[in-house]
């Protein structure tokens, strides 16, 4: 068998033993409102035209209310596995855009990795759904 085959069907049971995999596509779709990972804000993630985009909807300090219905997530592509990349995510805390890739678990949560450049320089962030009532500011 040639290696470069069997160098991959090795990968692709490693990753299916330990359930990588079946994670991204086992993990549903990454519309709808997710509170991120510090619990200060939450996001809806729309279909825009194929892509994924999302906008600020909730904040929980007031103070900050000035970046409610800001655009944080852009033009995020599907690609294998059940994963959007190559979009962008904007950090409204020091007001810079990064490379964005979203991957919806299997557990309900959605993996947001923020990057620059190269995967190796990223950020990983786990979103969890925020509740139904969740009052929006947008």
């Amino acid at each position: 068998m040639h290696t470069a085959i069997k160098n991959s069907l090795l990968a692709l049971a490693f990753f299916a033993n330990t359930g990588i995999a079946s994670r991204a596509i086992a993990g549903g779709q990454p519309t709808g409102i997710w509170l991120d990972h510090t619990g200060r804000g939450a996001v809806q993630i729309s279909d825009c035209g194929g892509n994924l985009c999302g906008r600020i909807v909730w904040i929980k300090d007031r103070k900050n209310g000035s970046v409610c219905g800001t655009q944080v997530i852009g033009d995020a592509k599907p690609i294998a596995g059940g994963k959007w990349d190559g979009g962008w995510i904007l950090d409204v805390d020091d007001d810079r855009k990064y490379k964005v890739e979203i991957t919806p678990l299997s557990n309900g949560n959605l993996q947001v990795m923020g990057y620059m450049g190269s995967k190796m320089l990223s950020e990983t962030m786990i979103w969890t759904r925020a509740p139904t009532d969740t009052k929006t500011c947008a």
